[in-house]
């Protein structure tokens, strides 16, 4: 059938530690990050292609007009506790593994992909764009919550310093310099409505606070 899951090889990355971590931390930090996801997913139907699932907290907020979930997640401790969610959720999800450069389903089958701090701890971005454009069909949206680039020189510089360095080894292979909205232009998606945000809105400005919301579509 067109768009269902080829079968998948097993774990594409084990990061059991930052596993942990990040399920604490994104358990926090729902309480701000609930409104974000409701932006993010509201409208959507159709067949919805979720890459980096995560925990799968996204789950929960699919509108009913979505009539299935394909979620792919490559670290199996997140991606187990990504099924148990699914469990949870109003809207068939199926939770498969795999890599953002290589996704395991077939072209075109996909009214919508969401990405959601995705782009920021994929090896190869341009390749990873690449595929999401292969599985859309032609029309379909691409939804898109990132962190990435700052606005001004000094955090740039920082963030830079950071890529280089220590970011990446403490937050599972993580970046904080990226330009997504650049690599969806670039991989020849059409940006639709997008928006800058501040994440959380108030206290210290950190390298990772700095996002972006909004829409693509594949031409």
């Amino acid at each position: 059938m067109v768009g269902r899951p080829r079968k998948a090889a097993g774990d594409v990355v084990r990061h059991p530690v930052f596993a942990r971590f990040y399920t604490r931390l994104s358990e926090r930090a729902e309480p701000v990050m609930a409104p974000v996801r409701r932006e993010l997913l509201s409208g959507l139907s159709g067949r919805v292609l979720e890459v980096g699932a995560g925990n799968g907290l996204n789950f929960g907020y699919y509108p009913g007009t979505v009539s299935e979930v394909v979620a792919i997640e490559p670290e199996r401790a997140l991606r187990q506790l990504a099924v148990e969610a699914a469990q949870r959720a109003e809207v068939p999800v199926d939770v498969v593994p795999g890599a953002a450069e290589a996704l395991p389903v077939k072209s075109e089958g996909y009214d919508a992909v969401v990405l959601c701090i995705v782009l920021c701890s994929v090896r190869d971005v341009a390749r990873a764009l690449r595929e999401v454009r292969r599985v859309v069909r032609p029309g379909g949206e691409v939804r898109f919550f990132e962190h990435g680039r700052a606005p001004g020189r000094a955090m740039r510089t920082a963030q830079a310093g950071l890529d280089r360095t220590v970011w990446p080894l403490l937050f599972g292979g993580c970046h904080v310099g990226r330009d997504a909205v650049g690599a969806l232009r670039g991989a020849g998606f059409e940006l639709g409505e997008h928006r800058e945000l501040l994440m959380p809105e108030r206290g210290p400005r950190l390298p990772s606070s700095y996002c972006v919301l909004g829409t693509a579509r594949r031409p």
